[in-house]
């Protein structure tokens, strides 16, 4: 335990002091976001675009997070235990793309269709069932969703596949 909190605050400490742009906090054993980050951050969290959080142990993210690194512009919370994210993740308004693979994400999280900007979405690998495909396609700056290994309904399946689309959808049924 005391190696993963030594090697989260290392990572902290060099983004800010080499004044990254990124937070990478991947592999770090965490179960949430460490309030003491939030306290060491605050000066420097509008000049963070990236955060990775990938491959940690984490049922979700507090609207706190969102709040703080309102200047997102890429998220990766892939490999945690995710099931649901926070209204406020739809406030992100510079967000290009998010990755929510491999979490147990049961519905889709729609606030992510209010992000102008969200380009990209990975869902793959959750217990997602239903896609809100009309709020999906009037997300402007969508290019891809990846949403492999879901229990997607077959109805949803064929109609996804006819639905007039401006942006590519990765299912299985692709493959």
């Amino acid at each position: 335990m005391a190696e993963a909190v030594a090697n989260v605050a290392r990572r902290v400490n060099a983004t800010v002091e080499e004044e990254k742009d990124t937070l990478d906090l991947s592999n770090c054993k965490l179960i949430s976001f460490p309030d003491g980050v939030f306290r060491v951050l605050n000066s420097v969290a509008e000049k963070i675009h990236i955060v990775t959080l990938a491959d940690n142990e984490m049922k979700g993210v507090t609207s706190k997070f969102f709040k703080i690194f309102a200047q997102l512009r890429e998220l990766d919370l892939h490999g945690n235990v995710i099931t649901k994210l926070p209204d406020v993740v739809g406030e992100l308004e510079h967000l290009t793309s998010i990755n929510l693979a491999n979490n147990k994400l049961s519905v889709f999280p729609e606030r992510l269709t209010e992000i102008q900007s969200l380009e990209r979405i990975n869902l793959e690998g959750n217990d997602i069932t239903d896609v809100p495909m009309e709020k999906l396609q009037a997300m402007p700056a969508l290019k891809c969703i990846n949403l492999k290994s879901n229990p997607l309904d077959n109805n949803l399946l064929t109609a996804i596949q006819q639905f007039p689309q401006t942006f590519e959808i990765q299912t299985t049924k692709d493959n």
